[in-house]
Parts: structure tokens; C-alpha cells; sequence
């Protein structure tokens, strides 16, 4: 077995607590007295302190340091009963199909799911870090890690948010199971149910879900062409009801694409700290720019702790790499406890292979050829609606993500329309998924994360061609 540095003070500090001198509780020396004592780095004193984490002696408390983690003994055991099975909703089962791949048809054109293609995921350098982190790690990767996730990666994480003006300490960070179990935390950490929550309308299916299953109110706020969120009628809003929440996406906005600008941010920002509205900022699109400068976040704007912000490296890497990140704001002790509850710990193979894809160039290069072949698809699939669809459709060029939202006339028989798309076995995502009053019924949603092939434009084409006759 590896002899690790560290162990010069884990050892003493496990003894010390086994035999009692330790309490549940009790301080530990700061990392810079352990250093200054036994001779370390700065790193080998947190990767021991991280290890003592992982083995349930001792607890990290952000800006804090660490104490004595408490001994819990579970003696008490859960009665089995039996439950009957939940008949299915059928209307969720729809959404599902609707902005899912589902089962792969031949001869389908899938533009309804938001998750990079197989074509599209580096699936060499994914499979080849894999198998050097398990070379690396062996049978660490199958213990616990911290909760709160492994300071490395955190550390990593912050280093890049800083590098768009997110300064977000690495202890202000909570690594999760991607993007949905962040909004759930947000949404649990900052409202009880029957309270209400501003949302962007249109709004993602998956985000309208978590709110409703936490038995919490929707008001729906209009997205206004070229700017985001209509800052407007969110401060009006504000105004008249009670608002516990408002949940956004402000970089490259699902379904519709757009980027809100700076100002429209900080307006955001001002309206949330003047009612004292926690914003719940999602930011899992925000690499994907098409430009040269990468978009800010609310987040940089905010110093009331109000804000808080999550992303997840499904978007940009692969759909099945489940892991996410959570910057709580003031809301963090909560928030880790509640993550606690969800899961002890998230996949450390995964948080191994972030690391060692973050710590090098690796996910930039990445990147950065990501988003040109979807800047290069926006353009392919722009052209062909606006060439086959002419003066039959609305669409609004993206500056990044996945997104085109697109508006048909409406004299537009939309039940004929998706009849067309059936039998040109191309599936778009409806618009009336996007709000829970049913809207948008002639617009539709476009995913450019798919590999276009040239059969795929040649349904475009026949589909425009269909609304002529």
C-alpha cells in the first residue's frame, strides 16, 4: 500500500479520536498549523484532511475548517409494507417521449433531446482518462468520498469560475448528480410547498417538473426576444405576490436560446436583493458560446448571497457522466445537509475523471471543437428553415447552447404539421411542453447537439415544402 505523507497527522488524529481524547465536535488545527508542524504542503494537509472525511471521522465545515465528526449509531429499523404501484401520468409520459430520444428508429431524426450525440461525445479521451484513473486510484475509487465532494475538483471548478469573474470559493461548492439534483436542493433550500416560484416563459419540461413535484406554485414570466427574462414584468410581479423563488437561465435560455445581457442581468439582480428573492441561476449551457468571450453570470453581480448558481458536465461532455456542481450562496448549510440526505457521496470514478480532464487542456480542446461543430449546425439548420419554410417561420439565430426556437405562422395547421414530421420521421420538440398553460402551441424547439447527415436536411426541406400545399 501506498505510504502517504499525511499520514504523519491522520494517524495521530484517528488515535486520538478512537481512544476518546478526541471528541465529537472538537476543533482540528487549521491547515496552515499542520502544515507549520509536520512539514507539509498545503495540498498534502488537505488531501489527509480529505481523507479523513472519507472515512467518517471528521467533518469539514466551510470557512470554518474541520471538527469531529458526530459517531451515529442506527438502531432503529423501518417497517416493510406493502405498496400499490402508481398508475403512470399520462401527460408526463408524453413529455418524456417528447424531449427524449427514447428508443433509436431507424430512418429518425431526433431534434427534440438536449444532449450531446454519440457523434459529438469524445468517447476516446473519456474511456482512455477512465481507464487511467482506475489504474491510478484502484480501490479508492470504490469508498466513500466526501459529501460535499472531492476538494480537487472543487478547487478546479473555482479556478475556472474565476476566470469569467465568478469568484466562488472551492468551500462554497457542492459537487452533485448533475443539474436536476442542484435545482432540487436550490429549490428545497429556499421555498415550502404551496409557495410560489417566478419562472421564464417558456420553460425547459425537466425544470417545471422539479418545481411542481416539490408542491410549489408556478408564475410564468414572458422571455423577451434579445434580452431573456422581460425585467419589467418580473419587477411588476414581485410587486403584487410573494414570491420565494425565481429560476432562470440566463446564458443561452432553453428552449429559446438567448443570452441576456450584462445589464439585464444586474437588473435581475437588483430586483431579486430589493425584494430579497434568492435567484436559482442555471448555467449549464454557459460554455457553449459561440463567441470569443464566455458569458458572465448573475452570480458575479451578487454580494447578498442571494444567488445561487449550479451547472453539470452533461451538456458539454456526455449525457451519462452524472455529475454537476452547486454554488449555494447563503443558503449552503442547508443545501449540504440536504445533499448529504440525497446521497453520501457522487460517483468518485466520475469526480476522478473531471479532475483529471480539468487539470489539463484536455476539456478545452474539448470545448472548444464542441462548440464549432454547433455554431457550424446553427447555421446548416437556420438556412434550411429559412430557405424551405419561407414565410411560414419565425427563428431566432442562437449565440450558443443547443437551442432554436422557432414560430410557424398561425395559419399553420400545427396537428397537420406534426402528422408531416411523423411521416418524414423527424421529431421536433412542441412548444406546449415549454409552459404548463398549454402556450406556444405554434412554436417548436430544435436540438442542433445531434449530428446532422445529409438525409436530415432533405426532410427539413420536404417538411417546409409541405406547408405550401
Amino acid at each position: 500500500m501506498k505510504n502517504y505523507r499525511y499520514t504523519v497527522f491522520t494517524e495521530k488524529i484517528e488515535s486520538d479520536i478512537k481512544r476518546g481524547v478526541l471528541k465529537s465536535g472538537d476543533k482540528l488545527p487549521s491547515v496552515r498549523l499542520v502544515k507549520k508542524e509536520y512539514g507539509l504542503s498545503t495540498t498534502s494537509v488537505q488531501s489527509g484532511y480529505d481523507y479523513l472525511v472519507y472515512k467518517g471521522y471528521v467533518t469539514s465545515i466551510p470557512r470554518s475548517g474541520y471538527t469531529v465528526a458526530e459517531s451515529r449509531e442506527n438502531n432503529n429499523l423501518a417497517e416493510c409494507v406493502d405498496l400499490k404501484s402508481a398508475l403512470p401520468d399520462p401527460e408526463f409520459r408524453e413529455n418524456i417521449v417528447l424531449t427524449g430520444t427514447g428508443r433509436r428508429l431507424r430512418g429518425t431524426t431526433f431534434l427534440n433531446s438536449a444532449v450531446p450525440s454519440d457523434s459529438f461525445i469524445p468517447q476516446k479521451l473519456i474511456l482512455k482518462t477512465m481507464q487511467q484513473v482506475v489504474r491510478e486510484k484502484g480501490a479508492a475509487l470504490l469508498r466513500y468520498y466526501p459529501s460535499g465532494g472531492a476538494y480537487e475538483l472543487r478547487y478546479l471548478i473555482s479556478q475556472r469560475l474565476s476566470t469569467h469573474g465568478a469568484l466562488i470559493h472551492p468551500d462554497e461548492l457542492i459537487i452533485t448528480e448533475g443539474a436536476l439534483q442542484s435545482l432540487f436542493i436550490s429549490l428545497s433550500v429556499t421555498t415550502v410547498p404551496n409557495d410560489i416560484v417566478a419562472v421564464e416563459s417558456p420553460c425547459v419540461f425537466s425544470v417545471l417538473e422539479v418545481i411542481t413535484n416539490l408542491g410549489l406554485r408556478i408564475l410564468e414570466v414572458p422571455v423577451k426576444a434579445g434580452e431573456g427574462m422581460d425585467t419589467d414584468y418580473l419587477r411588476k410581479v414581485c410587486k403584487k405576490n410573494n414570491i420565494k423563488a425565481i429560476v432562470l437561465t440566463p446564458n443561452f435560455h432553453n428552449p429559446t436560446g438567448i443570452l441576456m445581457t450584462d445589464e439585464k442581468k444586474k437588473e435581475v439582480c437588483g430586483i431579486a436583493v430589493f425584494h430579497n428573492i434568492p435567484i436559482i441561476e442555471n448555467d449549464v449551457y454557459g460554455d457553449l458560446y459561440f463567441s470569443n468571450t464566455r458569458p458572465s453570470n448573475i452570480r458575479n453581480f451578487d454580494d447578498s448571497g442571494l444567488v445561487i448558481t449550479f451547472s453539470s458536465f452533461s451538456k458539454t461532455l456526455a449525457p451519462g457522466i452524472r455529475l454537476g456542481w452547486l454554488a449555494p450562496g447563503r443558503f449552503f448549510p442547508k443545501a449540504e445537509r440536504l445533499k448529504f440526505s440525497l446521497g453520501r457521496s457522487v460517483s468518485p470514478l466520475n469526480q476522478e475523471l473531471m479532475i483529471k480532464l480539468l487539470e489539463t487542456a484536455a476539456y478545452d480542446r474539448h470545448l472548444r471543437t464542441f462548440r464549432a461543430q454547433l455554431e457550424q449546425q446553427s447555421v446548416q439548420f437556420v438556412e434550411q428553415f429559412n430557405t424551405y419554410f419561407l414565410g411560414n417561420i419565425c427563428t431566432h439565430v442562437p449565440e450558443g447552447g443547443y437551442s432554436i426556437w422557432n414560430r410557424l405562422s398561425e395559419k399553420t395547421n400545427m396537428e397537420l404539421f406534426y402528422r408531416n414530421c411523423e411521416k418524414l420521421g423527424i421529431r421536433f420538440t412542441p412548444g406546449s411542453t415549454f409552459s404548463y398553460k398549454r402556450s406556444y402551441g405554434h412554436y417548436f424547439r430544435t436540438v442542433i447537439s445531434q449530428k446532422l447527415i445529409p438525409s436530415d436536411l432533405e426532410a427539413i426541406k420536404k417538411l417546409g415544402q409541405s406547408l405550401k400545399t
